[in-house]
């Protein structure tokens, strides 16, 4: 499905541009263990969590490492509480251990009681659950929203949009959703000083318009 951003239909409706580029969630029943992320309902969770449960019970008979068992009976814990693994506080070698199991709630989970919820607010909730968020491409020629994590710096960015971006890349220019509606190009944005040049390893914010300074 489409997803009804209101910022990319806002910079549709100003640019008019030849070509749109919105972001398209696609939606698998049942099929966790290809899902990117998962949406459930409540009543449905212990469906889910079973499966994780399994796994841990079959990997904790065998495990000798203590750190690991430590790890997975935390998980354990967790899933025991009808909560997603994904809920856990864990740091850096504890997610690795239990990357390695595949356990299936440590995907993105959103649980939910009113499953009467629109499409595009389960989308945005998997979104935060996710820690996702989009930045943007505008122009005449095209606009395009592009999702990526939060906290991504601006050559990743880059090279989301292509890798010759990247691997070219000199500075980003930037400027906020809010404030390129009030330009009419970003050329405008640019003169009215609005915009702002960063490097490679800048963090680019939520809802933030780019445009990749580059030589290949």
């Amino acid at each position: 499905m489409k997803y009804d951003d209101r910022i990319f239909m806002d910079f549709a409706e100003k640019f008019q541009p030849a070509k749109l580029s919105p972001y398209y969630f696609e939606f698998l029943s049942e099929d966790y263990e290809t899902a990117d992320a998962i949406a459930i309902a409540k009543d449905r969770v212990l469906d889910l969590l079973i499966l994780d449960i399994e796994k841990i019970e079959g990997r904790l008979c065998r495990a000798d490492d203590p750190v690991e068992k430590a790890v997975l009976g935390k998980c354990m814990a967790c899933l025991e509480e009808e909560k997603p693994v994904c809920d856990l506080s864990l740091d850096v070698s504890e997610r690795a251990v239990v990357n390695a199991f595949g356990l299936l709630s440590f995907k993105p989970t959103a649980v939910f009681e009113d499953t009467s919820l629109d499409a595009n607010v389960v989308c945005r909730a998997i979104m935060e659950k996710a820690g996702m968020m989009f930045f943007y491409t505008v122009g005449k020629q095209e606009v395009h929203a592009w999702l990526v994590e939060k906290g991504t710096d601006a050559v990743t960015c880059a090279g989301k949009i292509h890798s010759d971006l990247a691997r070219g890349f000199i500075k980003a220019e930037l400027v906020s959703c809010d404030d390129m509606m009030t330009a009419h190009s970003l050329q405008d944005a640019r003169s009215k000083g609005l915009t702002k040049l960063v490097d490679r390893d800048y963090v680019i914010p939520e809802n933030t318009v780019l445009e990749i300074r580059f030589n290949v």
